[in-house]
């Protein structure tokens, strides 16, 4: 039962207005055997709503200052009734406020005080059902309030575990955004590097063989900027929660990478439907393969095969081995079958890369979810 203190002025008039209402009705439905109202039980009325509105900054105090106005109406002879409002608030906001030994000994304080009263005062409804009322509507009370505190408890915990999945996929999210924007960077970079080489090789020599390195250079710089806003594109509001990248822009891939030098041949086996994540990873598996064949083998021909079996889908690049010098050979390994290995081990899948005589290979296989099997 926990509340804004905001809330707290609003529900304190709610209170003092039903606390006055009822202890009026009450007044005339008890008049032959209760005190009638007077100003100072009006008073007495409204101190504590009034204890309601400061509670959050002084929880304990301000509640035993509602019961302390609660015995001292009930022993002034007043009426029943609308003072027990007050007291129910109190007692659900100090359970629920990890107040709980203060709001059970509170509620015990007022058993005993409640029943001493009636045979005190010689009450006519004094008695064993009396005390029975009195301790069954008081154990009620601490019960409901319990319950409301682990119910609240548990709404929090479930808040909790739903904010941590939601930073978790956050996190997954950014580390997919981040393989996307390294795939995407690193092989039209090396694309343009190559060209930007092979360019200003021929330049001088072959002028209109640079000038179509040039335009190789042109359509990748092109093609990553627009692959970059996609990735991106997720960060906003309403954009696609995955990025498009996927089986059937393979022929625009060949196409630029078959300006670099490369003969590329792509064959498809069985083609259908697959979920996004393996359309996404088998795509980024081939790009990898045909930057590193045009990065390390210019000139070869290369086969890129995909067979779509009932289980997996299986990926197949080969390389004939370079023709010629390659442009960054001297560059260093990057973390390109790394990159590869993980995305296929994230899907369950598997990939293997290596020689195969003068050129070099890669096959990975990723498995297909039975329910996208037919």
């Amino acid at each position: 039962m926990r509340s804004k203190s905001g809330f707290a002025p609003y529900l304190a008039l709610i209170v003092a207005v039903f606390q006055v209402v009822l202890s009026q009705g009450a007044n005339w439905g008890q008049r032959t055997f209760r005190e009638p109202l007077d100003p100072w039980a009006y008073a007495l009325l409204l101190v504590g709503p009034l204890m309601i509105v400061v509670h959050r900054t002084f929880p304990v105090p301000t509640a035993v200052v509602t019961f302390a106005v609660t015995y001292t109406y009930i022993w002034g002879g007043y009426p029943y009734g609308g003072i027990f409002i007050s007291p129910v608030v109190m007692l659900f906001w100090l359970v629920a406020r990890r107040h709980r030994p203060t709001a059970w000994s509170l509620g015990g304080i007022s058993l005993a005080a409640f029943i001493a009263y009636a045979w005190v005062t010689h009450q006519p409804q004094r008695g064993l059902f009396h005390d029975l009322a009195v301790s069954s509507f008081i154990l009620l009370t601490m019960v409901a309030a319990e319950l409301a505190r682990i119910a609240g408890e548990r709404r929090a915990q479930q808040q909790r575990a739903a904010e941590e999945e939601s930073r978790r996929q956050a996190s997954e999210e950014r580390l997919t955004m981040a393989q996307e924007l390294h795939d995407v960077l690193a092989h039209n970079i090396s694309l343009i590097h190559v060209q930007a080489s092979t360019a200003l090789h021929l330049i001088d020599d072959h002028p209109e063989q640079a000038r179509t390195a040039l335009a190789t250079i042109k359509t990748a710089s092109k093609e990553v900027l627009g692959e970059m806003r996609s990735v991106l594109n997720v960060l906003r509001e309403g954009a696609p929660r995955s990025p498009t990248a996927g089986l059937d822009r393979l022929d625009e891939l060949v196409e630029l990478v078959g300006r670099s030098g490369l003969k590329v041949e792509l064959e498809r086996a069985g083609p259908r439907p697959l979920p996004p994540a393996v359309e996404r990873a088998a795509y980024r598996i081939v790009q990898e393969c045909l930057t590193n064949a045009a990065r390390y083998a210019p000139g070869a021909a290369v086969t890129v095969r995909l067979e779509y079996g009932e289980r997996e889908l299986a990926i197949r690049v080969s390389d004939t081995g370079a023709t010629g010098p390659a442009v960054l050979s001297g560059s260093g390994g990057g973390n390109g079958i790394p990159g590869m290995r993980e995305r296929a081990a994230a899907l369950g899948g598997t990939l293997v890369a290596g020689p195969s005589g003068p050129g070099f290979q890669v096959e990975a296989r990723l498995p297909l979810p039975e329910e996208t099997t037919s």
